[in-house]
């Protein structure tokens, strides 16, 4: 759809609803953030002992629509279309009046960690793989749809209908129950060649397509709610993965650069428009951002919330506080060996229960050290995710860091470029998923000036390795490599 866009004080809506926040901006249709338009909630995930992790559906939705409220309340701007960026992986069960039968199961949700050895047997995890974009780990529906029905089996067969967020969000609002091809990819159910959901997989599961919903593209449905006039009959767009979102709103849409963001989780990505037969090398995953863009990379469960948690539980300096204490130790010089998977593992070796470790301390380890040695451990995974990213992009060049966590901190920035030994520079755009969900909204109604493709990311620092810290950083990698041998490996 094209519209015709003359107004300076037009605008596109852009949500962003993550783990731990949700946010409401507006964007020009130059794509920059209007000064003062944004409306932010904070929540925390509920836990479990046995690695649970639950946000209750309607209370989320009622947050998404308290910022909404503010924005549009400060800012009477002509809204011209909404766009969503929402975390992927996330699951609902929903009853026949789509009503919640179930909390909202996260992303980082472990207890189907026991369902895959019998998923295995009943499927070519290779297979599924190539066709998926997905493997069989318990971050995707499958092993969550396979635990539910063993664990909850009167609730599973109430179940008329499976969604995660983002298809929640929108039906509420606007009466359309369709899911993304984005959204959809990030279940390990849909086939991300063809398109269309993967029924050797459904099969197994028992799921008919229909419990999950007609498959759409990201054109926009108009909204019918009563709430907002100002959105009244303004296209909705289907929501995309937040980590799709993120690279285009860091500039890095072409095969030419990778993303790199350390949040709440990590992840590396890579964005482009592949052929129409290409492959996803093993330890990495393939989610699709449209019918065209895929996204392709490797993430980690420990980023910043690993930072929070050494904080909170160990009573230490937050980053900031810290920060120059950091900077002063040596790389990997303090004789500790990091396995940062506190939250378990994803990529690369998607190991069912992997656990975090730290070998070497000593009454004389400071604080500090325990920081710089876990901001390290969590570069050293990065290093895997990089060989098998240059194996799938090997034309990218740059490196474009997002990402609170990692932004905030110039030492850690700094750690990934040793690391990595490649150049990495740091993104001038503090909100690079919610500015990718307006760049999709401005696509979807034929206003931007150029393609998404083609737009430059804007950075501030540029962080280059020196040669003597990556040659430590090799060592420190071996070293690591070796304690997720023994630790991890050998109970596979």
């Amino acid at each position: 759809m094209n519209v015709v866009v003359t107004r300076e004080d037009a605008a596109v809506l852009a949500l962003d609803v993550g783990t731990s926040s949700c946010r409401a901006s507006l964007y020009d249709l130059q794509a920059r953030a209007i000064p003062d338009a944004q409306a932010r909630i904070t929540y925390a995930p509920h836990v479990t002992p046995d690695g649970g992790a639950e946000l209750d559906a309607n209370t989320l939705f009622d947050h998404v629509c308290a910022t909404i409220d503010e924005v549009l309340k400060q800012h009477p701007t002509k809204v011209l279309a909404v766009s969503a960026s929402t975390f992927w992986h996330s699951l609902l069960g929903l009853d026949r009046g789509s009503q919640p039968l179930t909390p909202l199961y996260l992303w980082l949700d472990g207890r189907a960690r026991g369902e895959m050895a019998g998923l295995r047997e009943q499927l070519d995890e290779r297979e599924v793989h190539a066709r998926t974009g997905c493997v069989l780990h318990w971050t995707y529906w499958p092993a969550r749809l396979r635990w539910l029905h063993r664990t909850q089996p009167n609730t599973f067969k109430r179940v008329t209908r499976w969604v995660s967020f983002a298809e929640y969000l929108l039906e509420r609002l606007t009466g359309s129950g369709n899911v993304s091809v984005s959204m959809a990819s990030g279940t390990g159910l849909l086939d991300i060649h063809t398109l269309d959901w993967y029924a050797p997989v459904l099969e197994v599961l028992d799921i008919r397509p229909e419990q999950l919903g007609a498959l759409s593209a990201l054109k926009g449905t108009s909204t019918t709610t009563q709430r907002w006039p100002q959105l009244r009959g303004v296209p909705w767009l289907a929501a995309v993965g937040d980590g799709a979102c993120s690279n285009l709103g860091a500039g890095c849409a072409s095969p030419d650069r990778l993303a790199l963001m350390i949040g709440t989780s990590g992840a590396e990505r890579a964005v482009w428009s592949p052929p129409a037969h290409f492959s996803i090398p093993w330890g990495l995953w393939s989610y699709r951002v449209d019918e065209q863009r895929v996204a392709v990379g490797g993430a980690l469960n420990d980023g910043g919330s690993l930072m929070d948690w050494l904080r909170e539980t160990l009573q230490l300096p937050d980053l900031a506080e810290s920060e120059a204490a950091v900077a002063a130790i040596e790389p990997d010089s303090h004789g500790l060996t990091v396995l940062p998977l506190w939250g378990g593992e994803r990529n690369p070796g998607w190991a069912d229960d992997a656990h975090g470790a730290v070998i070497g301390l000593r009454l004389s380890t400071p604080p500090a050290a325990m920081l710089r040695a876990c901001m390290e451990g969590v570069a050293l995974r990065f290093l895997i995710i990089d060989g098998l990213l240059q194996q799938a992009v090997p034309d990218a060049r740059q490196v474009i860091a997002t990402g609170g966590a990692l932004l905030h901190s110039p030492t850690w920035m700094q750690i990934m470029a040793d690391a990595l030994s490649r150049e990495v520079l740091a993104s001038a755009e503090a909100e690079a998923s919610s500015r990718g969900a307006a760049l999709l909204g401005l696509e979807a109604i034929g206003a931007l000036a150029k393609p998404i493709e083609q737009l430059e990311p804007q950075t501030t620092q540029r962080f280059e390795p020196v040669a003597a810290h990556t040659e430590r950083y090799r060592a420190a990698a071996e070293r690591q490599g070796h304690l997720y041998d023994a630790l991890v490996r050998s109970q596979i």
